[in-house]
């Protein structure tokens, strides 16, 4: 059985929630990712994702040059235990219309999975 740990991508990007969505784009692009977490008070209590950023900042009339991103993150986070079946990641994606699912081992955060993660090429050894 492949597992949640296999794609898992380890050490998410962390973002506090009042920093620019310009800094945040600008550190995205930095980090190589297609999403940060958000955090208040060493918290995790969102996401922003480069979908947000193109629907709710770049897409957006009247947008403020200084637009946090707690203006624009996504709220709702759903996770999944990284000893979990990778089908069970993908149901859960499905299910909860999301693209990006928080990864915890013994209840802590340890990384993030996306759905381009499943598309990623895997050597047959690794399976």
């Amino acid at each position: 059985m492949v597992t949640v740990n296999a794609l898992l991508k380890k050490d998410p990007v962390v973002i506090d929630l009042n920093i620019s969505v310009i800094e945040a784009a600008q550190l995205m692009k930095a980090c190589n990712v297609e999403s940060v977490l958000v955090a208040c008070r060493g918290h995790i209590i969102g996401i922003v994702t480069e979908t947000d950023i193109v629907r709710n900042f770049v897409g957006a009339d009247n947008v403020s040059y200084f637009l946090s991103v707690k203006d624009i993150m996504s709220c709702r986070s759903i996770g999944i235990d990284a000893q979990r079946p990778l089908s069970e990641a993908a149901d859960l994606m499905l299910r909860h219309r999301t693209f990006y699912l928080g990864v915890t081992k013994a209840g802590s955060l340890i990384g993030v999975i996306s759905a381009c993660d499943f598309l990623r090429p895997m050597t047959l050894n690794r399976w």
